[in-house]
């Protein structure tokens, strides 16, 4: 069946630059904050705060490419224009942004389960049906909201970003302030940090700053899209970094190590309680709430258009199943629908693991894609590239051997589903690549 770019209703300029930040920061503190810290302090121990600066450094190495790609060539596909500009319109480009769509999927699904357990705490609930049940709910109404348009997606995402970095930088300065600015988390702790945890911990902390991508995927909606798209993902960036830190001070300094990692699926929670009392507490979790769901509300909005441009770009298979409507609305069914099953069926840990294993190499393939087939058409500096490109590997081999220790099932089924949809994309393109002048 043939799609015209329009079919997808994309709207030149409906997004600003204030949006578009909102949109990435919506992502990014949604699921780094509240989702991950425990994770992250899990695996990096006492020095989990530099986690997230490592992780920060990290992204600012990878963002460089998707700037300097979308700076030249502006889309709503974003991330499935960068990888068909540099491999043509072949499997490897197809299937290396279909990991980073279904790495999209994950995240809203960790961020909803967040969200549930968040909302479930002042009820002492860590588990049962309730938790997935919540998560879909949540899912739900991001798919409702994101119906309405993307000026109401804009707006809503602009709104709640304004509340939730403020709110949270505000619990990180009066958790700090409460402690006397002690950092109880590098005492008291049987948790031994190890270089290769730390290194492994900066695979979850990447996943805390990848929803910049989500600003790359509505590059052709952004208004002034060759100078707002980067203006954009920098400042998202930025500002997650200090919130970031701020929080993950105020955790560890109302809680020891040993504290957050038993807590790890709700931290903030619990280290508002001692800090902050228990009307501090009931603030945190719905300040918790406020962010998670704004940050499936985010997510969903950026991984369906990207859906949809793939489907144009004939980088993927459509079909309508009777759906009314156009390629936009039946991906945005799609989504909600992955992230729906995978709320239901996976724990955060193994969530966030498999976030990590899809994005990580997609990123690389993005990575090696620019610098050896557009670097000088868009006049990249080679060796941020391959810095990028070895931060990345460096992190994933790190991350794959910590698994491979606790969770080897996860590092396996990580495995074979990348290998499925590479295998897939080859069999319904029936190339690797295409020659450059295919594109």
């Amino acid at each position: 069946m043939q799609h015209d770019h329009a079919s997808s209703d994309y709207k030149k300029g409906s997004i600003t630059l204030g949006g578009a930040v909102a949109m990435g920061t919506g992502v990014m503190i949604g699921a780094g904050i509240f989702a991950l810290t425990g994770q992250v302090a899990q695996l990096a121990g006492p020095f989990f705060p530099l986690a997230f600066v490592a992780g920060a450094v990290v992204t600012g190495f990878s963002a460089y490419s998707y700037i300097k790609m979308s700076n030249a060539w502006p889309s709503a596909g974003g991330i499935g224009m960068i990888l068909q500009k540099c491999y043509g319109p072949g499997a490897v480009a197809a299937g290396a942004a279909l990991l980073m769509a279904l790495s999209m999927i994950i995240a809203e699904s960790l961020v909803a389960r967040t969200f549930a357990t968040y909302v479930l705490r002042p009820f002492d609930i860590t588990g049962g049906p309730l938790v997935p049940i919540l998560a879909v709910g949540v899912i739900v109404f991001a798919f409702l909201v994101n119906i309405a348009g993307n000026r109401s997606v804009g707006r809503f995402s602009l709104i709640m970003a304004a509340v939730k970095v403020s709110g949270i930088a505000l619990f990180g300065v009066a958790a700090l302030w409460a402690s006397g600015f002690q950092f109880a988390a590098a005492s008291e702790t049987s948790q031994a940090a190890t270089p290769v945890g730390f290194i492994a911990s900066v695979a979850l902390a990447i996943l805390a700053f990848k929803g910049f991508t989500t600003i790359t995927n509505s590059g052709g909606e952004i208004t002034d899209p060759h100078r707002n798209v980067g203006r954009a993902i920098v400042i998202s960036i930025a500002l997650c970094v200090l919130v970031y830190l701020l929080v993950a001070f105020g955790v560890g300094a109302s809680l020891t190590l040993d504290q957050i990692v038993a807590a790890r699926d709700y931290a903030l929670a619990e280290a508002a309680r001692p800090a902050l009392g228990q009307t501090g507490f009931y603030l945190t979790v719905l300040l918790a709430a406020v962010a998670t769901a704004s940050g499936v509300l985010a997510s969903v909005f950026a991984v369906s258009r990207m859906l949809a441009m793939l489907t144009d770009m004939k980088m993927i298979p459509h079909r309508h199943f009777g759906m009314p409507g156009n390629i936009q609305r039946h991906t945005l069914v799609y989504t909600v629908v992955v992230a729906s099953a995978l709320a239901i069926f996976f724990d955060l840990g193994r969530i966030a693991s498999l976030g990590a294993f899809f994005y990580l190499v997609m990123d690389m393939t993005v990575h090696w894609g620019v610098f050896h087939f557009r670097r000088k058409a868009v006049d990249a500096a080679g060796a941020v590239l391959l810095t990028a490109l070895a931060f990345d590997a460096v992190v994933l081999s790190a991350f794959t051997a910590m698994k491979l220790q606790s969770d080897p099932a996860v590092v396996l089924f990580a495995g074979i589903a990348i290998a499925a949809v590479f295998a897939f994309e080859r069999v319904y393109l029936s190339r690797w690549l295409a020659p450059q002048a295919d594109h």
